[in-house]
């Protein structure tokens, strides 16, 4: 392992503690809130940036992105996301504490998954951490274009259903996603910087649909499930648009089965939603 992603995995785990923790205090904050509405972004955004306890989450968040940014430029991109997918365990956790309630089989199960996935990740690193190509322009923008049409398919059948948390969860982790492979892109310097419009879109919108969602459900439904695919989906763009490399033999085997374990912890964590509100 070089020395690069020795640092950016450090990094990449104290940015998904802090992203974690930020998501439970923006959701208590937009929760108590009058309802938000991207029909309203205006007014939306003034009741959000009125709060000092949302304010509070939202400045921990921003702090957890540019640790995400420092282990990007250090390290792939399939990399720093598998252990992002990992912080999902920190947000069962401490969701659990701050109801004062203990975790369910079905969470523990989940918390051990995500574990166990970051695990068999440090060890797959021993088979090396190649980084891969830069990704051409027309995959990237094929990507990010099926991307978009995916979330907002998800947010026209959310309106028509009683899932608006879950629907903007999704949706909002999607547009994460959008935003994740985008800060790869804008670290890469040059021409590329131009990416730093969708990184801005990206994370916008999927803030956005997180507070919205935050106000249907509660925040281990909602976050865990948007973090789902904002790890998932650059994973998968890691292999796909960047050519990042899986080792071979063995480790190649341990790094797809740490993907797999982390992934499916966070399905596992995601708890079905108990109505308006519920947690």
């Amino acid at each position: 392992m070089d020395l690069g992603t020795a640092v950016a995995l450090p990094v990449a785990l104290a940015s998904a503690v802090l992203t974690n923790i930020a998501y439970l205090r923006e959701h208590d904050a937009a929760a108590s809130l009058p309802m938000l509405s991207m029909r309203r972004p205006l007014h939306s955004a003034r009741l959000l940036l009125s709060d000092r306890s949302w304010l509070a989450g939202f400045a921990l968040e921003t702090v957890g992105f540019l640790l995400y940014a420092l282990a990007l430029a250090l390290a792939s991109l399939a990399l720093v996301q598998s252990v992002g997918a990992g912080g999902i365990g920190i947000l069962a956790f401490v969701s659990a504490r701050v109801a004062r309630r203990r975790l369910s089989h079905r969470e523990a199960g989940g918390v051990a998954l995500a574990v166990f996935g970051l695990l068999l990740l440090g060890l797959s690193l021993i088979g090396g951490s190649g980084a891969g190509s830069n990704g051409s322009l027309g995959r990237v923008a094929l990507w990010l274009g099926a991307s978009t049409a995916a979330a907002v398919i998800l947010l026209a059948a959310g309106r028509a259903s009683a899932r608006r948390a879950a629907m903007s969860g999704l949706a909002g982790g999607i547009f994460f996603s959008i935003g994740d492979i985008s800060t790869k892109l804008a670290t890469e310097g040059g021409w590329r910087a131009a990416f730093l419009v969708s990184l801005i879109a990206g994370y916008t919108l999927g803030t956005a649909l997180l507070q919205i969602g935050y106000q249907a459900g509660g925040a281990l439904t909602v976050a865990g499930l948007a973090t789902i695919l904002t790890n998932a989906l650059p994973i998968a763009a890691g292999s796909v648009v960047f050519d990042e490399p899986v080792p071979s033999g063995a480790y190649g085997g341990l790094r797809i089965a740490a993907f797999a374990a982390v992934t499916a912890g966070a399905f596992l964590l995601v708890r079905p939603e108990r109505g308006a509100g519920g947690g």
